[in-house]
């Protein structure tokens, strides 16, 4: 077994969370499955295991469906950190079956291809909008101006929140996103659970505003399905809004930071999109595998698991590394090079199985419509300065992108 000393995964390292990708490479020389005794984890780093994994039944993003916290051999959380557990717990994206299967059913409705195809006219008219003030500024923080507001805006009206209310979103969503990198601090948690609060209590309001005047929103509809006999409780509904508002922009405003920024540092494959864009659909795909949004994803071990001779006992964790799965030669060719043409591309991004990003068409669309926009508006985009990387090791993003349009 490698000590964990001797492995190069540092994920608090601001050097390692500047470039992961040549350590992933050698962890991936390694082995398939690697012990990581500071967060108490099995390292996955390879595609095929990956892949198999996310797919693998004996796996489960909670046990609390089978056993007890003792039963498990683990410790449950300080009672100080329930709000944001209760919050978590409830959300489809931390329950199996058949728990899962019943709200995913209802929140599938919304994201059916017919749904996510009608949006596709306002997402485009707002990326549009966002790039065409950025423009006119002469540049400014493509972060802000553009990645941020769009995905948020898309996600918030399918919901039905209030154009007045979403300033409050992001910063909630951000405190509750805290808690997903490894080994959060007291005062990570703390920021989590008072957002976990404040965030629930304003949903709470909502729920009861749209039953008492239904909308053509999504909440409205999680509404109508619980009274019509599909059981759902309070909890189970805000917790899938938050989920929702959550995943449903984070990945997106990361993905195009991400992106644009892998972008400028490989000019000569700007310079074929901006001459040909019709790669746009292979190119966002491309960068969603060059530059992970999401680095890690974890999944418990409900039974036990045998990975090339290794077995992994019930009630171990099993941390599957997305960037690392995303830059394997056995899956991708050379997959240290940005090739926005590449068709071949069986990225995990988006995840599999069971828990397979359920936004991911709209995701697709939003990418698709704030790059088109860029490339349209402001073809001489350019970067104004280096930007600063998220402390962040999970959820990966820059701190802003700044950006000129000459």
């Amino acid at each position: 077994m490698t000590a964990a000393s001797d492995l190069p995964f540092a994920p608090w390292d601001p050097a390692f969370v500047a470039d992961p990708y040549p350590a992933y490479a050698e962890l991936r020389a390694r082995g398939r499955v690697l012990r990581y005794e500071p967060t108490d984890q099995w390292l996955v780093p390879r595609h095929a295991d990956v892949a198999a994994l996310l797919r693998d039944r004996r796996l489960g993003r909670t046990y609390r469906h089978r056993f007890t916290h003792e039963e498990f051999g683990r410790t449950p959380p300080p009672p100080a950190h329930e709000p944001f557990h209760v919050l978590n717990d409830h959300g489809m994206l931390d329950l199996e079956p058949p728990d899962h299967t019943r709200i995913r059913r209802l929140v599938s409705k919304a994201f059916t291809p017919r749904t996510v195809e009608r949006l596709k006219p306002y997402v485009h008219e707002l990326a549009g909008r966002l790039v065409g003030a950025l423009v006119e500024a002469g540049g400014g923080d493509l972060l802000a101006d553009v990645a941020e507001p769009l995905p948020v805006a898309v996600i918030a009206e399918m919901l039905g929140i209030p154009e007045a209310d979403r300033p409050l979103l992001r910063p909630w969503s951000a405190a509750i996103c805290g808690m997903y990198e490894l080994n959060p601090s007291e005062e990570t948690a703390a920021r989590a659970v008072r957002a976990s609060v404040e965030f629930s209590e304003y949903l709470r309001e909502l729920i009861a505003a749209r039953r008492e005047n239904p909308g053509e929103d999504l909440i409205s509809g999680l509404i109508a399905a619980h009274d019509e006999g599909d059981r759902l409780t309070e909890q189970e509904m805000i917790s899938t809004a938050v989920l929702l508002l959550n995943a449903g922009h984070e990945a997106t405003v990361n993905a195009t930071v991400n992106g644009w920024w892998a972008l400028f540092r490989n000019p000569d494959q700007l310079a074929a999109l901006r001459a040909d864009h019709a790669l746009v659909p292979t190119a966002v795909e491309e960068l969603m595998r060059y530059d992970t949004p999401l680095q890690l994803f974890e999944r418990w071990v409900l039974d036990d698991i045998e990975i090339d001779g290794t077995t992994i006992p019930r009630g171990a964790e099993i941390a599957m590394l997305f960037g690392s799965a995303n830059h394997d030669p056995e899956a991708f060719a050379a997959p240290d090079r940005l090739d926005l043409a590449r068709r071949d591309n069986p990225h995990i991004s988006f995840s599999a199985g069971i828990h397979y990003c359920i936004g991911a068409p709209l995701a697709r669309i939003e990418l698709a419509a704030s790059m088109t926009a860029l490339l349209d508006r402001a073809p001489a985009l350019a970067p104004a300065a280096e930007p600063e990387r998220k402390p962040n090791f999970v959820i990966r993003g820059l701190e802003g992108l700044a950006v000129t349009v000459r």
